[in-house]
């Protein structure tokens, strides 16, 4: 079983950065594919960014492009999420999830971390 341990959330002033880590255990690291989503009260959770096990290639949403960045170090089974200019509507729970081999869909989930950003 695939386990995703989120951390480095936190409460950061809008301009800001935060960087979020997500340590993975339990399988090959490198087989997985990794994203990161978000959910804020109220709204669906929404994809944010995500990283292919090979390559790597990355991919965001619209609202991140140019503030958000996804990297992947896999001797260190960890992902990570570098969130620069953070805005207040970035507020939101963020969940590190990984896909499995060449499969298309999220299988793996975890806890999330708090990220609020004031204004």
């Amino acid at each position: 079983q695939v386990q995703l341990v989120e951390s480095g959330g936190g409460l950061v002033q809008a301009g800001g950065s935060l960087r979020l880590s997500c340590a993975a255990s339990g399988g090959a690291f490198s087989m997985y594919g990794m994203g990161w989503f978000r959910q804020a009260p109220g709204k669906e959770r929404e994809f944010v960014a995500g990283v292919t096990r090979i390559a790597p290639i990355t991919s965001y949403a619209d609202s991140v492009k140019g503030r958000f960045t996804i990297s992947r170090d896999n001797a260190k089974n960890t992902v990570y999420l570098q969130m620069n200019d953070l805005k207040p509507e970035d507020t939101a729970v963020y969940y590190c999830a990984a896909r499995i081999g060449t499969k298309i869909e999220y299988s793996y989930w975890g806890q999330g971390t708090q990220v609020t950003v004031s204004s």
